[in-house]
């Protein structure tokens, strides 16, 4: 089946990406405050606590939820306990600049886990599609000079991204390809879907933040202030309600769509996103290179969309 691309579908994965970026800076802020891993949980808690009257009754399919037990610990363990907890001990030591654009690796990533653990074949033009997606994301990080971009360096936040985007394309490839254990699952809505990864992903995040509280005890710096205190609380329920909340189910809806592999080069619009949020609340003005890249990006999704081949198929699809 080719993936179509139609205006319902372009909103649901772009709605990702614009949080995503969001939660780049707001996450810097919020780990500023508490310690990484710890904001990870206590976000995830609060999306836990906010989407509980629409879809607790899930928890009443005991049987269902026996049986599928193993798969949802794994994508949530995954989506929710590890690639948030590792974008936000990234931030500690690299920009949201750099997570953002590293981020933008995902297409690579996803076709990389699909090849290898999916047995996906990756065609030329999702290859030319991914070269035309990174020129963008490089013309961002260039700001449209060589010099600048030879200033760009590493750090090790940046590894732990790497790790993150990795972890995230094997989470987006289970989406699709179930296990035989959710053969004839329930009729589980988006809301209730991911409040079960939520809730499995939770103890996952608690786990790791105690872990974190052991080795790093009270070293890290908590808010001083009343002001220091508002924008923690601010940021967290931001981070539960946007990158949470509306960006995961925009996700789900559109590997659903697509497929995982055209889904991630939508991940590319990140640093684009960034620009606008900084311009949003800073009062930086996008340059003449975000419409550029923009473009270039924009013609990987077109290309790499194009392509006839079949996107994955399973026998149970993610919940709409």
């Amino acid at each position: 089946m080719k993936p179509t691309l139609d205006a319902r579908t372009l909103f649901f994965l772009t709605l990702p990406p614009m949080m995503w970026a969001g939660n780049a800076v707001v996450g810097r802020l919020v780990v500023g405050h508490m310690p990484p891993v710890m904001a990870n949980a206590v976000r995830w808690a609060l999306v836990a606590v906010l989407m509980a009257p629409w879809a607790w009754q899930v928890l009443r399919q005991h049987e269902a939820l026996r049986r599928r037990a193993g798969y949802l610990m794994l994508i949530g363990a995954l989506g929710v306990g590890s690639y948030n907890s590792l974008q936000y001990m990234a931030l500690r030591t690299s920009s949201p600049l750099n997570v953002t654009l590293i981020g933008a690796s995902m297409p690579m990533w996803m076709m990389l886990v699909g090849v290898i653990g999916f047995g996906q074949r990756a065609t030329p033009r999702q290859l030319g599609g991914a070269l035309l997606s990174c020129a963008g994301v490089v013309l961002v990080m260039s700001q449209g000079s060589w010099a600048h971009l030879r200033e760009v360096r590493l750090v090790p936040g940046d590894l732990l991204m790497l790790l993150a985007a990795l972890t995230w394309s094997i989470y987006s490839w289970l989406l699709v390809r179930k296990p035989a254990s959710m053969q004839g699952e329930p009729a589980w809505n988006w809301a209730e879907f991911l409040w079960l990864q939520v809730l499995f992903g939770t103890l996952w995040a608690t786990a790791s933040a105690g872990v974190e509280s052991a080795v790093v005890g009270h070293s890290h710096p908590w808010p001083a202030d009343a002001q220091a205190l508002g924008t923690l609380v601010f940021g967290l329920l931001f981070i539960a309600i946007g990158p949470s909340i509306l960006a995961y189910w925009g996700w789900g809806q559109g590997v659903r769509a697509v497929g995982p592999t055209v889904a991630a080069f939508f991940s590319n619009l990140t640093p684009v996103f960034a620009a606008v949020w900084a311009w949003a609340l800073l009062g930086t003005a996008p340059q003449w290179y975000h419409p550029c890249a923009l473009v270039l990006i924009g013609a990987g999704i077109v290309l790499s969309s194009s392509t006839p081949a079949a996107r994955p198929t399973s026998t149970s699809e993610p919940a709409a």
